[in-house]
């Protein structure tokens, strides 16, 4: 019944256990309702009357102490309680089948969204470093290339040719994964541009020899 549920949401009402049935009665009125007439989910109108059979079945100790029964009864009635008073949206009065006390469970506040966490800020590109690590590989890459072809053009230029063939087809896999990392990019890009400028002496140097 939509209207009745909408009508209770303008006051509290209280959760008892009658009979071994759930109940919920508006304050200030008699009558007594079933969770099922307030089109609450079933699962939960399931779980009140079971909880209520279960408070049913259960007797209350000797000298009124709490047994453990009592007190899984009471924890579960007021967990109930508290679902049921989140779908109303209203204070629910949960009375203690047992004991009869009766205290309010209110509407659960909901959880504040923990907001995200700050999107760290990259640091500054270190361009002097970088490039001085980036022209000192360059030299040596180079220095060691001519090295190597100027000895093997003493035999053949074609054969010195070959050779930096292999070597550039050696490094090209290392030096193109090495582009992403933040330190042996600055490797990478000197080593590229010795290479290349390998290259271009050694086509000179066949060119005008």
């Amino acid at each position: 019944m939509a209207f009745t549920r909408k009508a209770l949401r303008s006051s509290a009402v209280e959760l008892r256990a009658h009979e071994g049935r759930a109940i919920l009665v508006r304050a200030g009125e008699g009558r007594a309702l079933d969770p099922a007439d307030l089109a609450l989910p079933a699962a939960l109108v399931s779980a009140l009357h079971e909880w209520a059979s279960v408070a049913r079945q259960v007797s209350p100790p000797p000298h009124g102490d709490d047994g453990p029964a009592l007190e899984l009864i009471t924890h579960r009635g007021r967990l109930l309680a508290g679902r049921v008073a989140a779908l109303l949206g209203t204070t629910v009065r949960y009375r203690d089948p047992i004991g009869g006390r009766t205290e309010s469970v209110d509407v659960p506040r909901a959880r504040l969204a923990v907001p995200p966490p700050p999107v760290p800020i990259g640091e500054p590109t270190p361009w002097a470093t970088g490039l001085t690590v980036s022209l000192f590989v360059a030299v040596l890459v180079l220095c060691v290339i001519i090295a190597l072809s100027s000895g093997l053009a003493e035999a053949s230029p074609w054969f010195a040719l070959g050779a930096n063939v292999l070597i550039a087809a050696g490094l090209a896999p290392s030096l193109w994964l090495s582009k992403a990392v933040p330190v042996w990019r600055w490797v990478a890009l000197g080593a590229t541009a010795g290479l290349l400028s390998a290259w271009l002496a050694l086509t000179l140097a066949l060119l005008l020899g």
